[in-house]
């Protein structure tokens, strides 16, 4: 039987995709904290390890050795028993992940997706959409498709 070429993966184009998803991987864990630090800071004026463990579902341990390797890589600044800050390095990729997540958002919601998937599929996407990607998404809403339809109660439009 023969297959369609198009639908067969080089070894080339396989190991691009998934190294480009390694590396998304390692930058994951970094644009959440600094996203949540951005957040709790704008929300209630600092960002506490316990308000991090609290808002990414993770425990305090999690938290303090996460923020000791965001403050090594240059994302953070904090001291024992204070507050948490970003740094301006960590600031820029906090504004371009909330950037990225707002965008996200917005598309899935112009398809007419319930809101709480849409929540949910976002936090996983916005990690690993490329720039191409987030340009047609872009692309799409400009084109006038940024409003989602209007559902009824039971979800449906």
């Amino acid at each position: 039987m023969k297959r369609r070429a198009a639908a067969v993966r080089t070894a080339e184009l396989q190991a691009r995709a998934l190294r480009q998803t390694r590396r998304k991987h390692s930058l994951e864990t970094a644009e959440d904290y600094v996203e949540a630090i951005a957040e709790l800071t704008e929300s209630i004026g600092e960002a506490r390890a316990v308000d991090l463990a609290r808002r990414l579902g993770v425990s305090h341990v999690t938290v303090i050795r996460t923020v000791a390797r965001l403050q090594r890589d240059g994302y953070t600044s904090s001291q024992p028993y204070r507050a948490i800050f970003l740094t301006a390095r960590g600031a820029r990729l906090a504004k371009r992940s909330r950037e990225r997540h707002a965008l996200v958002v917005d598309f899935l919601r112009s398809l007419g997706i319930p809101e709480t998937v849409v929540q949910e599929d976002a936090e996983g996407i916005e990690h690993h959409v490329s720039a191409k990607t987030l340009d047609a998404f872009r692309r799409h809403l400009a084109d006038g498709n940024g409003a989602a339809p209007k559902r009824s109660r039971s979800g449906r439009p």
